[in-house]
């Protein structure tokens, strides 16, 4: 490992961290990048949250909020090194972004809050980071507030999150009197003063050496125990491991995921930062420390390493509109890209010519000619390309996974307050689906509503607030309406319906006798996931003749068919679309000029019609599989809630640790349920959907 280290010493990828600060909310990962840009001296001074001046929550939104919502990228230096950072939002509504920006970093610092411990959203993003396989190291923030126990949140670290901490400070000082730490693996003292500069190093104090000692001893069985070429060493005399076989050890441990090596301090007060960044260069992997990237190209896996070199491979992850154009924001995996060069999109199947590379700086770009393997840069002048996008060259085409994108799970119906801003909302709408993939539009055939859905109720009051603050139009948001149907509960038999019509030429006559019965919503239910749009009317319809003697011809008989099937658009009961019925012609009669094709489908039409008037009819509304996942000991409140909410539990399973839930729910009663899921599990419990067709609905019921 050691050769390896100084044989890369040489490549400048070697000293390029590309890492992400995950947390969750008001666990300080803002206020932490914003500590480590001003102790790398990229900006001199330091902005605060709550006064809206820190450098990655530019947005208006995130002033006001005092939230990040979007994902900002920074760039720093620390060391001789380059540390490219995006500081991720740590709200639950925004994990998409999340998502996108794991899928692009070698590497992350998780950030805890040293009273909390792991709360819900820092168990949701280590997992993502887990399913990414990014190495992390871990910082507990606020050390200095009332309550702040790093013993405890290291062992909530241990129990919730299961990697093998490993601790390699110890806090000067509790609560208020938090002033400095004792470096553990190099066994020296920092001390911060009250203005938060630069630390001061010295030895450990008199009274901290005791546990000093042995929480080194701690921390050496913990690493020997997990690393061979660290147990050899401990296991021979004198029983101890030198620095640079610790350190190397816990850089191997965290490449590997097998440990987790744990800082402390207080960003707000700017104490412990510059250990952070030491740990970040010393631990946290390289682009040379990751495995090639790998992708396909007709049908064959290809394999990409980072070599400035080789053939230009690059990820899109996300696209952001600025006063200036379009930025796409990407990671270049491999070879090198200038302004002015050509780039394939092989999902998209165009070419695109880059105009601008610049290193994005929050909302502040610096001007690049090129960019190389390993860089996260944003281009400008690419027309087409959205998150999760492939960039490559043309003679060397490659097709890279893109990061998952999260199924919506709330939805809101938008409309312009003006109908001649309608075509102007549309083009908004679009212009947010592209830079987010998590929001989707569409448009309800149904009811005509334009309905906008997205991970939550804030990311689409967020989403909202963006249209009007970009000098959209006026927007109306309201609750998605649900497309109802009509049924028939108890039929009719003999219902006899005579068309006759006379205009003094040729007339129009149609005979018909119709049986009208319940089909059941059971028997010809509608599946509501057809290729993603739902089943139109008369998908639970049944036609069938029992006409003999030729009394109403064959071809009639289709134009009877045909009429029933235009009848269903509209029921007696609310003009909404009827279905689970079966319709039988059983008699009829024709005149040997007047009767027609045109005649008997009109006949058809106005008798299933009146017939259905005479039918005792029920309503049916959508209904929805919902599979929650929640912790166990949060399982009585969700049944509770799905009870409420006119839910049918079918089955239930325990998977490690958690609960699986499954109910079928009136899909009226979902608006809302993310949030309220959310609250009662503590942000911990997610859920899917999956239409399921329709059920009766209770009395009074309309399209809401």
């Amino acid at each position: 490992m050691r050769a390896e280290l100084r044989t890369n010493s040489v490549n400048p990828l070697a000293t390029v961290r590309n890492l992400g600060i995950l947390a969750h909310v008001d666990a300080g990962k803002t206020t932490v990048t914003e500590r480590i840009l001003f102790a790398a001296g990229t900006i001199h001074k330091r902005g605060e949250v709550h006064d809206g001046t820190t450098v990655t929550d530019f947005d208006p939104q995130e002033r006001d909020r005092g939230i990040t919502i979007f994902a900002a990228a920074v760039s720093c230096a620390w060391d001789g090194h380059r540390i490219n950072l995006i500081d991720t939002p740590g709200h639950v509504d925004f994990a998409d972004e999340v998502e996108r920006s794991l899928r692009v970093l070698d590497g992350a610092i998780a950030v805890f809050d040293a009273v909390a411990g792991v709360e819900p959203q820092s168990e949701s993003v280590w997992r993502q980071a887990d399913r990414h396989g990014v190495p992390r190291i871990a910082f507990v923030n606020k050390l200095d507030r009332a309550g702040a126990d790093l013993d405890s949140a290291v062992e909530s670290i241990r129990a919730r999150l299961h990697p093998a901490p490993l601790v390699v400070q110890l806090p000067i000082g509790t609560e208020g009197g938090f002033t400095g730490v004792v470096d553990l693996v190099r066994m020296r003292a920092l001390v911060w003063a009250d203005d938060g500069g630069t630390a001061t190093e010295g030895p450990v104090p008199q009274e901290l050496r005791e546990a000093a000692e042995r929480r080194r001893h701690l921390l050496e069985e913990a690493v020997a125990a997990l690393h061979p070429g660290a147990l050899d060493e401990f296991c021979a005399p004198p029983g101890r491991l030198s620095t640079a076989t610790l350190a190397g050890a816990l850089r191997d441990l965290t490449l590997s995921g097998d440990g987790v090596v744990v800082l402390c301090g207080s960003a707000y007060r700017n104490r412990g930062i510059e250990p952070l960044l030491d740990a970040a260069v010393a631990y946290l992997p390289a682009p040379l420390d990751v495995p090639a990237v790998r992708g396909t190209h007709r049908g064959a896996e290809q394999r990409r390493a980072a070599d400035p070199e080789g053939p230009f491979a690059a990820l899109a992850f996300k696209v952001t509109a600025t006063a200036t154009g379009r930025l796409t924001h990407v990671r270049v995996y491999s070879g090198t890209i200038e302004k002015g060069d050509t780039v394939w999109d092989p999902a998209a199947r165009r070419t695109e010519r880059v105009a601008r590379i610049v290193r994005v700086m929050a909302d502040r770009h610096e001007p690049l000619d090129r960019a190389v393997a390993g860089d996260i840069v944003a281009v400008a002048g690419l027309k087409s390309a959205r998150p999760g996008a492939t960039l490559c060259a043309p003679d060397a085409p490659l097709l890279l996974e893109p990061a998952a994108v999260a199924e919506p799970v709330v939805s809101v119906a938008v409309e312009a307050r003006r109908r001649t801003d309608t075509e102007r909302l549309a083009r908004a709408l679009a212009r947010l689906a592209e830079e987010d993939p998590s929001l989707v539009v569409r448009t309800d055939a149904e009811t005509g509503q334009t309905v906008l859905s997205g991970m939550g109720e804030l990311h689409l009051e967020v989403a909202v607030e963006k249209i009007r603050r970009d000098g959209g139009p006026e927007v109306t948001v309201g609750r998605p309406r649900v497309a109802l149907r009509e049924t028939v509960a108890r039929g009719v038999t003999g219902f006899v319906h005579r068309h006759v019509h006379q205009t003094g030429g040729a007339g129009q006559f149609a005979h018909v006798v119709l049986d009208v019965e319940p089909l059941g919503y059971e028997d010809g239910r509608e599946s509501g996931h057809d290729g993603g749009r739902e089943a139109g009317p008369g998908a639970g319809f049944e036609f069938r003749s029992t006409v003999v003697g030729g009394r109403v011809p064959q071809e009639y008989v289709r134009a009877v068919e045909a009429g029933c099937r235009d009848a269903l658009a509209e029921g007696p009961l609310g003009g909404h679309p009827v279905t689970g019925l079966r319709v039988t012609l059983t008699d009829g009669s024709t005149h040997v000029k007047d009767s027609s094709d045109t005649a008997f489908r009109t006949a058809g039409r106005l008798g299933l019609r009146e017939a259905l008037r005479a039918c005792a009819m029920t309503l049916l509304e959508p209904v929805a599989e919902v599979t929650v996942t929640v912790p166990e000991d949060a399982v009585g409140g969700v049944l509770g809630d799905l009870a409420a909410r006119r839910g049918r539990v079918t089955g239930s399973a325990a998977r490690g640790g958690s609960a699986v839930l499954t109910a079928t729910v009136p899909l009226a009663e979902l608006f809302g349920y993310a949030t309220r899921l959310r609250g009662r599990t503590r942000g911990r419990g997610t859920f899917t959907t999956r239409p399921s067709g329709h059920a009766p609905a209770p009395a009074g019921a309309t399209a809401r």
